[in-house]
């Protein structure tokens, strides 16, 4: 465990877990993802997560209730709704599920990941689900990366960046509500939302319910749509999760023919997000740019030319 996660959070993982134990003095809790959003930790075979200061509980409960009735699709939850709070920040707890492993990108599950999106897309949302998060993330990403320019001054990767945020509609930078129709999305989708359970060897599902909610499901492609059309994702890694969603009766595109006019916004939304988000981490960082982040700047130059 690293030293600036503070010490109380492992305290509340283990009594929310377990709170008929005794105190546990075996060390073994470990961190899995640690960033000042979120902070996720292991104990045994209990996975606790602190969601974002200022995460809406009520929301949370509600996206909570969806991966309960969805085990299918996605890893249920421990506790319907928050076990504990640290401060301001809700825990919630997760059984362990073994990740995909990054140094294995040949065995990536891609049909898993796109037919556990089609499987979400055609589920009807409960009344009263939220909204998916995935255009409040990217203007998100964006504001990041203004407050970090107005930290360390202007950047000429900035301007392709705002330049192709300004070019998308409205409702792809959060400022109006998303166009129909609207299914169940994930809102973040990428490799690592995945988890085998039981691990190791137990089915995929999703993690990660944060941006879950009622939306447009092209964006759930858009990730491995972006990487496909930057050149970071190989032809045939886009075209096996592309084949296995429509395989699945997922609706985000048409069953045959060009998915693009579907994926066009999304793509682009995902695309500027992340350029963002590599820049604001270099600015922060006083770095230059590496190769990957510079292709995604490069892709916003040519979305949005002068």
């Amino acid at each position: 465990m690293t030293a600036d996660i503070p010490p109380q959070l492992t305290a509340k993982i283990r009594a929310a877990a377990h709170p008929d134990a005794a105190p546990c003095h075996c060390g073994g809790t470990t961190t899995l993802a640690h960033r000042p959003d979120t902070t996720v930790l292991r104990h045994a075979e209990t996975v606790a997560k602190a969601h974002a200061p200022g995460t809406d509980p009520a929301a949370l409960t509600l996206r909570l209730a969806t991966a309960a009735r969805l085990p299918g699709v996605f890893l249920p939850p421990l506790t319907p709704a928050p076990a504990a709070f640290v401060d301001d920040r809700p825990v919630t707890l997760w059984p362990y599920g073994a990740p995909v492993d990054p140094d294995a990108p040949d065995a990536a599950p891609w049909e898993a990941a796109a037919t556990l999106l089609a499987l979400l897309h055609r589920t009807p949302p409960a009344p009263a689900t939220p909204p998916m998060r995935g255009p409040a993330k990217a203007a998100h990403a964006i504001a990041r990366l203004q407050e970090a320019l107005a930290g360390a001054g202007a950047h000429p990767a900035a301007p392709p960046v705002l330049r192709a945020w300004a070019a998308l509609p409205d409702w792809a930078r959060a400022e109006a509500p998303m166009p129909g129709p609207r299914t169940l999305c994930h809102g973040d989708l990428h490799l690592g939302q995945l988890v085998r359970h039981p691990a190791p060897e137990g089915p995929w599902r999703l993690i990660d319910v944060d941006d879950l909610g009622v939306g447009v499901p092209a964006w759930d492609l858009a990730r491995p749509a972006s990487w496909y059309a930057c050149g970071l994702l190989p032809p045939d890694e886009w075209t096996r999760f592309l084949t296995a969603y429509r395989a699945a009766g997922g609706p985000a595109v048409p069953a045959e023919g060009d998915p693009w006019p579907a994926l066009d916004v999304p793509a682009r939304a995902l695309t500027v997000q992340t350029g963002a988000r590599y820049l604001a981490k270099a600015l922060v960082a006083d770095r230059p740019l590496d190769e990957v982040e510079q292709s995604l700047i490069d892709a916003c130059a040519r979305m949005a030319p002068e």
